[in-house]
């Protein structure tokens, strides 16, 4: 998978498709094709447990009717799996495999928010792909927010304190969050552009511009 950021920030995946969606079923839709695809498997803590991570990026963009500004955005839906101990899982060869990957991902997502709390001037996110596809949500110009579920069991405290001290680091992470946004004419002559290096012309744009 061949993680890349393009020119204004955003992460984008070589060779991805980008499914459009008009309205709030057509955006549904995509979530439970994506979840679909999201491999789950049983043990002794949970009949369902996610074997992988669900990363959903929805790419927004707004058009002001009255001054054609465009304002356009990302946000991005990340499903982390927990971190586990075998010990209690019972879990089976090929699912410990997982949760190894699993853990290292997550220890690299904790370094990753370590050092943005910090303010270090050098941030890992290249040391796993998770944290590559996190890398606009995280730092920069992003707003982050993080939903912990915790267990109520005793017999789960250890799980329950990793997972608070995890969310409270998230807390100290500050980015200065700006609005993307362009005029009317910046948009036409990105849409002039796009025409030309499609070989079409664009005299219908240049004869709305000068009316």
């Amino acid at each position: 998978m061949d993680i890349k950021k393009d020119k204004n920030g955003m992460v984008r995946i070589t060779n991805s498709v980008i499914k459009f969606a008009d309205t709030s079923t057509d955006l549904m839709g995509i979530f439970e094709e994506g979840s679909k695809n999201r491999h789950t498997a049983s043990t002794k803590m949970n009949s369902e447990s996610s074997r992988s991570h669900l990363v959903i990026g929805i790419i927004i963009e707004s058009t002001n009717l009255a001054t054609g500004n465009k304002i356009n955005g990302k946000l991005s839906l990340v499903d982390l799996a927990g971190s586990e101990r075998a010990a209690k899982t019972g879990a089976s060869a090929a699912q410990l495999k997982e949760a190894q990957s699993i853990n290292k991902s997550l220890s690299a997502l904790g370094d990753v928010i370590a050092a943005l709390s910090s303010e270090q001037s050098f941030v890992p996110y290249r040391n796993n792909k998770l944290t590559m596809l996190m890398q606009d949500s995280l730092g920069g110009n992003a707003k982050t927010l993080m939903f912990v579920n915790i267990s109520p069991a005793d017999y789960n405290t250890d799980e329950t304190l990793i997972s608070l001290t995890y969310a409270s680091r998230v807390k100290l992470i500050t980015n200065d969050a700006k609005k993307n946004a362009e005029s009317k004419e910046i948009a036409r002559l990105k849409g002039i552009i796009d025409k030309l290096r499609r070989g079409e012309t664009a005299e219908e744009e240049e004869e709305a511009a000068k009316a």
